[in-house]
């Protein structure tokens, strides 16, 4: 047997293992999917208040080498944050670090029936500014700047006009829901339309919390199912590719690894910020205090996902004209609401970008 007939039969044989075991390999991906290590860059906690934690991860660089302003990053409280740290590798915190950036996470943890009476407005108003004192003590800085994910944007919107002369240097807003008037007749628009939708009857009857599986199926649904046969339908075209199935693992974990809302949270929402539109329209009050966006001077960087099936545009374009800042710069990139952090493309789209804007608004890094 010549060498050539020997290479031609050991690939067919290679050929015929692969087709033959690729059922039980797709089947293995998906199982052990829930079980795959995510969230890897090493951090410390440096503060936590009742399921709140703030973390900040290890530098990468000197600190004569760190950009003189700290980032904190704010995410949904409906997700759990790791899909900024989802493996090494394909990581927004991992870049950052980088780059330079000395980075902190606030984490809002997971909700119980003991939080059932806790607000939206908590988030902005109470944990978020404790949070910031704290990043500032840590890192000995007096300015910082904080980059909000989807309501985490909302959140930090909130907190920027309650506290227009504070120690905030610079804000990111990823995919923000803000006027929430511009629903393009979602089906999220159309389950919550307040003329058939009873909040109050569907938050009392919560056992405290709104279930982190029915926000699962509530996101599904709101794409088509046949999105998501198409995931499975990906992984099986690409079960030979190792760090193909090592991104989809990760993926599909985040995806099923919800947090649960308190009642109370979900109710505020619908009845305050998605029905009155009272932050838009200068309505909304917290405390006695009327929240004022025009008193946001700071710079923000608002981007947006073209294919957002989640967040649409019109809810989010509004934003220059809604605050006070003079620095305002809005990006629309070529990614739906997730992928524009994790998608493939993030790298090289979304992920630069923010560095480089908040790198010429953060001191040097030398």
């Amino acid at each position: 047997m010549t060498d050539a007939a020997g290479e031609r039969i050991f690939s067919a044989a290679g050929r015929a293992w692969r087709a033959t075991t690729r059922p039980y390999r797709t089947w293995r991906a998906v199982s052990t999917s829930l079980s795959l290590p995510v969230g890897l860059t090493p951090r410390e906690q440096v503060w936590g208040l009742n399921k709140i934690k703030l973390y900040r991860y290890v530098p990468r660089r000197d600190p004569d080498q760190l950009h003189a302003i700290p980032l904190l990053l704010v995410f949904a409280a409906i997700n759990r944050p790791f899909l900024l740290d989802l493996r090494p590798g394909y990581s927004f915190v991992e870049f950052m670090l980088d780059e330079g950036f000395d980075v902190y996470l606030l984490d809002w943890g997971e909700p119980g029936p003991e939080d059932r009476e806790m607000k939206f407005d908590d988030y902005g108003a109470e944990y978020l500014p404790r949070a910031v004192r704290h990043v500032l003590a840590d890192s000995g800085s007096e300015e910082l700047s904080i980059l909000g994910y989807c309501h985490g944007g909302l959140v930090s919107l909130l907190y920027a006009a309650l506290v227009p002369d504070g120690p905030l240097r610079n804000l990111i807003l990823l995919t923000p829901p803000i006027d929430m008037s511009q629903r393009e007749d979602s089906l999220l628009s159309a389950w919550f339309d307040k003329r058939w939708f009873d909040v109050n009857r569907f938050a009392d009857g919560l056992d405290g919390v709104l279930s982190s599986s029915a926000i699962e199926n509530g996101a599904k649904l709101l794409k088509a199912v046949a999105n998501y046969v198409g995931a499975y339908v990906n992984l099986w075209n690409r079960i030979d590719d190792r760090e193909s199935v090592g991104n989809w693992q990760a993926m599909h974990r985040w995806i099923h690894d919800g947090v649960p809302l308190p009642a109370d949270v979900f109710r505020q929402w619908v009845q305050d910020y998605l029905w009155s539109n009272a932050l838009v329209s200068g309505r909304h009050v917290v405390k006695g205090t009327v929240v004022d966006l025009k008193r946001i001077t700071v710079p923000i960087l608002n981007v947006l996902a073209r294919y957002d099936h989640i967040v649409p545009n019109a809810q989010s374009l509004p934003v220059p004209d809604l605050v006070g800042s003079t620095d305002v710069q809005t990006e629309i990139l070529p990614a739906g609401h997730i992928g524009i952090m994790a998608g493939s493309r993030a790298r090289e789209s979304l992920w630069p970008k923010v560095a480089a804007w908040l790198a010429a608004r953060s001191g040097p890094a030398s």
